[in-house]
């Protein structure tokens, strides 16, 4: 489908989102919120993609929500903010629970929603100029998108709150060393890191990847027990995938597996 506000590629089993109004530092309005979600969906039914990249195009990965719209739309900020977070919220959830690994490369400021969207992702590479602030405080706001779920999961509550009622600005060095990012490359190199990693993952035994996934969120809220179980069922759904079949055949033969996704 056509996108006003974002562009979708394809290609080597990876689809690439790239957040397209870098006038405005790819800042969250309406539209982009509404292309981000249908994207989401578009990439999770896709059975040819195997491993999802969003970006940013310019000099910023996303600057958070359109404070100008909101601004605008004072006497019905409500309304405007909901509809916002309706779409921007299910494109986080989509790709959070998509089989399929999720790369965010941030290739500059990611503040706000923009961080929210960042955090939201399986893996973040970060160029050496990318900033990560929080940003909500400076207008009054709390935050939304992900990011009080995630933040406090990734670096602990006292560092979490210190990030949203300072507004500290944490450079890319200082994301990677709080375990915010996993790995930071020069400016010049975070597309064909980003590329590298993609394809590496698209190739990889997607199902079992999904699966893992769910098993790690669910682990933030199931006891030992359960979370062993679900374990167990897991793997044993694994054992009865072509990928699973393809993998223990392969490493029995001392050979490198060619899994498919299946």
């Amino acid at each position: 489908m056509p996108y006003q506000t974002l562009l979708l590629d394809r290609a080597d089993a990876v689809a690439t989102i790239t957040l397209n109004r870098p006038d405005a530092y790819n800042a969250l309005n309406l539209a982009l919120g509404r292309d981000l979600f249908a994207a989401a969906l578009e990439v999770d039914e896709d059975p040819g993609v195997r491993c999802v990249v969003i970006t940013g195009a310019g000099k910023a990965f996303c600057g958070g929500g359109d404070v100008k719209d909101f601004a605008e739309a004072l006497p019905r900020i409500g309304v405007l903010v909901k509809e916002l977070t309706t779409y921007v919220h299910g494109a986080v959830s989509r790709l959070a629970r998509s089989p399929k690994p999720v790369i965010i490369a941030v290739n500059g400021v990611a503040a706000g929603g923009g961080l929210s969207l960042a955090l939201s992702g399986d893996l973040i590479l970060a160029a050496e100029s990318a900033r990560f602030t929080m940003a909500y405080s400076k207008i009054g706001a709390t935050p939304d998108g992900s990011s009080s779920y995630f933040l406090p999961r990734l670096i602990g509550i006292r560092r979490a709150l210190e990030l949203y009622l300072t507004n500290r600005v944490l450079s890319a060095k200082e994301a990677l060393e709080w375990g915010l990012v996993n790995r930071v490359v020069p400016d010049a190199e975070l597309g064909s890191a980003t590329r590298a990693l993609a394809r590496e993952l698209a190739q990889g035994p997607t199902k079992a990847f999904g699966a893992a996934k769910l098993l790690f969120h669910q682990s933030t809220h199931e006891s030992l027990e359960t979370q062993m179980e679900l374990e167990s069922q897991a793997i044993a759904a694994s054992g009865h995938t072509e990928d699973f079949r393809e993998g223990v055949t392969a490493f029995s033969a001392k050979k490198t597996p060619t899994f498919r996704g299946r």
